[in-house]
């Protein structure tokens, strides 16, 4: 399904409501899987959040997750420690093609019993669930926090919990944090000095309901939208806090360069657009905790005529496509021009942008999302557009309701 949106503005005042983070949803989903007396409140209803929910729940032993990486890492861990079940985790052509070797590596150094069934450090796995008794393992410190978190999750469940060693300078801190303090949340202790992770063992945990804040990253594509607004434009986003565990909170920073103010009010945000004084040509970030957002901040920029240079990016290449080629293909369909290296992005400044263009979204919801606010400055199509629905299947629905003209 194609969508075009047609050059729109938003109503004045909107409020919108977004379900809870994905990347909570399904920590806490393996978590409840380990600890069943957990109830979850406000649960993320993204593809990714229902394929992690159904493999949990499944007595099948081949387990497809489709494209969703996160469930991919968190299963692989979570059932190699599932004693005398054996099962298959395979994935879409892009996830079979998705490394995964380094926390195969990390699991077996620890016991497990995992074996390739196509390719070397690739999926599709099988994996034979066996208790696991060693507890020390060692990962370098830049690799994806889904390996890292995937081990943290089932660390308590292990025979002596599990110490966890990172060698070199820690990328997407804010993630592993957010495993930790759920951890915390539900009783179990850590510890996290220096480059060294600690989580205690720990064979039960008290009856508890968690309430999942909801989605920073779906928050994104409303700060874009807002900050291409006309000034007075507010947007109001349910339910978010002020000391969220969600690394893409950084947002309300970000964004104040763009005009954009968050005011937090009974557990949401109003964004709020307002007048830029002594805007810069360019934009410099260091997105290394945030790497999500990327997509979005660039869009916003190439929208409002501005520059940007972004580095931190080098998880970008093995997502659901290699994103920062997908980005530099699509901004300069419409007139832009980016140069990418493995990690960074370089926007040049443009001050016009072409229109009836069609967007490819590469099988990537976040290219989807990301490009349509571009609807407030020109008209564009969005081909595929039912991708979003990997995170945020409502989406295109709640455009329609702060006053986009779009059609299939």
């Amino acid at each position: 399904m194609n969508i075009q949106l047609h050059k729109s503005s938003i109503n004045q005042l909107s409020t919108i409501e977004i379900t809870g983070s994905k990347s909570e949803s399904n920590r806490l989903l393996l978590l409840q899987a380990l600890y069943p007396n957990i109830e979850i409140k406000n649960l993320s209803n993204s593809d990714d959040t229902q394929v992690m929910s159904e493999a949990l729940s499944t007595l099948s032993n081949t387990i497809d997750v489709h494209h969703a990486g996160t469930a991919m890492r968190f299963l692989t861990a979570f059932f190699a420690t599932q004693d005398g079940r054996e099962v298959i985790i395979t994935g879409s052509e892009r996830m079979k093609q998705r490394p995964i070797k380094i926390l195969v590596d990390a699991l077996k150094s620890l016991g497990a019993d995992i074996s390739y069934l196509e390719s070397e450090g690739l999926p599709p796995l099988r994996i034979k669930g066996k208790t696991i008794t060693q507890n020390k393992v060692t990962l370098k410190a830049n690799v994806s926090s889904q390996y890292i978190s995937a081990l943290l999750l089932i660390a308590p469940k292990l025979e002596q919990g599990l110490v966890l060693t990172l060698e070199g300078e820690i990328t997407s801190i804010p993630y592993i944090n957010m495993t930790l303090s759920l951890l915390n949340k539900i009783g179990i202790e850590t510890k996290f000095q220096d480059n060294v992770i600690q989580v205690s063992q720990q064979s039960t945990v008290k009856d508890q309901q968690l309430v999942i804040e909801s989605d920073w990253s779906s928050a994104s594509y409303f700060y874009s939208i807002v900050a291409l607004s006309n000034i007075g434009s507010e947007i109001n986003l349910s339910s978010y806090k002020e000391n969220s565990l969600q690394g893409d909170s950084v947002l309300a920073k970000i964004y104040q360069q763009f005009g954009v103010k968050t005011n937090f009010q009974d557990n949401n945000i109003v964004l709020h657009k307002s007048a830029v004084s002594n805007q810069e040509a360019s934009i410099k970030l260091d997105l290394a905790d945030a790497p999500d957002i990327a997509q979005t901040i660039v869009v916003t920029c190439f929208a409002l005529g501005l520059g940007c240079k972004l580095i931190g990016l080098h998880t970008l290449k093995i997502k659901e496509t290699d994103r920062l080629l997908a980005l530099k293909n699509e901004i300069e369909k419409l007139g832009g021009k980016i140069t990418v290296s493995d990690d960074s992005l370089l926007l040049k400044l443009s001050k016009s942008i072409k229109s009836q263009v069609s967007i490819d979204t590469y099988n990537d919801h976040r290219m989807a999302l990301a490009f349509a606010p571009l609807a407030l400055v020109t008209s564009i199509t969005i081909n595929d557009a039912e991708v979003v629905s990997k995170s945020y299947p409502s989406f295109w629905e709640d455009l329609k309701s702060i006053g986009f003209q779009l059609s299939k």
